[in-house]
């Protein structure tokens, strides 16, 4: 049996600490989803966007959603880039291929706003 010193009661004491301490910081790791977004996203900031502000391109609209402008937008890639298009009509829905028009980047390049011209 194990004296019960202090020493001993102390050093206890630590072992589970750390132990409780790797735990907590392991649930709160992010999953491995998000840190493979985060590497997706961190890339994207350090390429050129394959469009171009006033070129016109044909995507597959990957989802619609609800924009921060209030209004739906077709969500759509260009070689892995995300284009968000706006103006579409009620009839697209996920899956249709359009045309759009870039207008502008977000701030970090990583995406593009554009307008819908119409299904591909």
């Amino acid at each position: 049996m194990l004296p019960s010193s202090p020493v001993v009661i102390g050093a206890v004491a630590v072992i589970v600490l750390l132990v409780l301490l790797v735990g907590v910081r392991r649930l709160r790791a992010p999953s491995s989803e998000a840190r493979e977004s985060k590497r997706a996203h961190d890339a994207a900031q350090e390429r050129e966007p394959p469009v171009a502000i006033g070129e016109t391109y044909e995507f597959g609209v990957t989802e619609l959603t609800d924009h921060h402008s209030g209004e739906e937008v077709a969500v759509g890639k260009v070689e892995g880039f995300v284009v968000f298009t706006e103006d579409i009509p009620g009839g697209v829905s996920k899956g249709d291929v359009i045309r759009a028009k870039v207008l502008s980047f977000n701030e970090g390049r990583t995406s593009a706003d554009a307008t819908y011209l119409g299904k591909a």
